[in-house]
């Protein structure tokens, strides 16, 4: 038997059904990430990983920054005390490609094959996917990633289905890694599961809430502002990335702000004919979605789909970036939403699955031969577009070896641990062995201890100023041309071939220890030497973790005391 709806779908999912979708699931997988069967790391924009993530108070709990890797961070430091670095990079990159595919081709409630194929093609050839990757936001890719499993576990939960609570909780868990993935998460399982009289569907809300509240402690107990600069809101807004407008951009699932994120076929002028003819298919599909699901289950994932495309959009909407820089300067935690383009994951989703939907409509009308060519066509449309997401977006995503230097500087700095600064000041580094890519400083992650570096982010000529009190000192500090020793910092760290000085006063008073090709570090003997003492209100956050933890264990064990689910 196969599965005909995600409404009503039978458990027993045969063989015959699943390979051929992990088959071209896999091969997706491979295509985009094919540089990477090369050894190192795969450093671009936000994506760092070291061999080994130290297990830091900053990276669990920012005492002076927002929690923007909360408990992305945390999770990374614990497995790399296990697993290198390289490898959890491609588990991380490869898992969610691989089961974005096969959960978007197992929701489809359709017992076509081909139909499958094309939806699981479709959702990981998406220019979300694709700009999320170039950008390095591996976290929302696993919460892209995700939306299907829990949709899905969603719905068999409505429907009264055992076990689909723990399927619920579990499939949260990879996308509460990062607090937009995890509010996506929630607002999936708010339209989706609520039901006041069944328990069990509101300790659903209740237990993907606490997969949050890691993120939600951090954000109360840190000492950065909980404001955030107003300019970040047009610099962070939904982009053209041809004639025809942003709206158009996010409607074909594109229009991330930063245009060398974005694959250089996006600017393509048949790109928006293209996305015209998806959403013809998906509107001819969408009534078959809705015959074809419970009552009322079509229409919520259409409000929820529709609020994630009036998130990404609201920034260019007539009022919307008024409103916007209102309230990131006077709401906390409303800086959240100045890049709402990251929130248009379910109305990815469903545009496929309705796409799908409507493929299966298209080709029941015509001849069999025919349609036979038409599905093969279809299937390659997403590749066709925009085929610069192959091969790791066209050589993007080239693995590379840290200098020696890195690994020297981060023992020494484990002896003698303290505050350590990272000059010259910039978020965003160009290294000359890292060529032809910009990255988020790797040092907060590869040195031991708190590491100071700029949280300033320049968008072409926009400034968007950080929020961390600290930096704002030491900012103080180098403005006025005396030593950074004055800022109390245990240790200097200044990185060779950057754009960037450093003026040789800022350096006055400091012991060098260590000099070489890439890196030189600097000792303050005005310093004294102790163990950098935990904030106490940071076990709020380790807290929140532990309870984030419980709810995931629980749902594992529910889930293994019930009858294996077909994958």
């Amino acid at each position: 038997m196969v599965e005909r709806s995600a409404g009503d779908a039978p458990r027993d999912w045969s063989a015959r059904d699943r390979l051929p979708l992990y088959a071209v699931a896999a091969a997706v997988t491979v295509l985009v990430l094919a540089p990477l069967t090369a050894p190192g790391y795969a450093l671009l924009y936000d994506m760092v990983f070291v061999p080994r993530q130290p297990l830091s108070w900053d990276l669990v709990a920012p005492a002076q920054s927002l929690p923007r890797a909360v408990p992305m961070d945390a999770v990374v430091s614990v497995v790399t005390q296990l697993v290198p670095g390289w490898l959890v990079q491609r588990l991380v990159l490869g898992g969610a490609i691989l089961l974005a595919a096969v959960g978007a081709g197992r929701l489809v409630p359709t017992d076509r094959r081909a139909v499958r194929l094309l939806a699981a093609v479709a959702y990981a050839w998406t220019p979300y996917l694709a700009e999320r990757l170039l950008i390095g936001q591996w976290g929302l890719l696993l919460a892209y990633a995700a939306l299907p499993w829990l949709v899905r576990a969603a719905l068999d939960l409505r429907a009264g289905r055992d076990g689909s609570l723990a399927r619920v909780v579990l499939a949260a868990a990879p996308a509460a890694i990062t607090p937009t993935g995890g509010l996506i998460a929630l607002g999936t399982v708010v339209l989706l599961a609520p039901d006041r009289t069944r328990p069990r569907r509101t300790a659903a809300t209740v237990g993907v809430a606490l997969l949050n509240a890691p993120w939600v402690a951090a954000a109360l107990v840190t000492g950065a502002a909980g404001s955030s600069d107003p300019a970040g809101v047009a610099a962070f807004a939904a982009r053209a990335e041809n004639w025809a407008g942003p709206l158009v951009a996010l409607a074909g699932t594109g229009g991330i702000w930063s245009a060398q994120a974005t694959p250089a076929s996006r600017a393509a002028p048949l790109v928006p004919l293209a996305t015209l003819v998806l959403l013809i298919l998906a509107g001819v599909g969408a009534g078959l979605l809705r015959r074809r699901l419970p009552p009322g289950t079509a229409v919520r994932l259409a409000v929820l789909a529709g609020a994630a495309y009036l998130l990404a959009a609201f920034g260019v909407l007539p009022g919307g970036g008024a409103a916007l820089r209102w309230a990131v300067v006077h709401l906390p935690g409303a800086g959240l939403l100045r890049d709402g383009q990251k929130f248009l994951a379910p109305y990815a989703l469903l545009l496929v699955v309705c796409l799908a939907l409507g493929v299966e409509r298209l080709v029941a009308r015509i001849d069999r031969e025919v349609a036979g060519v038409v599905l093969v066509g279809l299937l390659l449309l997403p590749v066709a577009v925009m085929p610069d997401l192959a091969f790791g977006g066209a050589g993007r995503l080239r693995p590379v070896h840290y200098p020696a230097d890195w690994r020297l500087v981060a023992d020494r700095v484990a002896d003698e641990p303290g505050e350590t600064l990272a000059l010259p000041l910039s978020g965003y580094r160009a290294y000359p062995w890292n060529p032809g890519r910009v990255v988020l400083d790797p040092a907060p992650r590869y040195l031991p201890g708190t590491v100071l570096t700029d949280d300033t982010l320049r968008v072409g000529d926009v400034v968007v100023a950080g929020e961390n009190p600290r930096l704002r000192e030491v900012r103080r500090v180098l403005a006025g041309g005396r030593p950074v020793a004055a800022t109390g910092v245990r240790w200097v760290v200044v990185q060779h071939n950057v754009p960037g000085v450093v003026d040789p006063a800022a350096l006055a008073g400091l012991q060098l220890v260590h000099q070489g090709p890439s890196l030189s570090l600097y000792r303050n003997p005005a310093t004294a030497t102790r163990p950098a003492a935990a904030w106490p209100a940071r076990w709020v956050v380790v807290a929140a973790l532990g309870t984030a933890l419980l709810v995931v264990i629980t749902a594992v064990f529910s889930a293994l005391r019930r009858r294996p689910t077909a994958w």
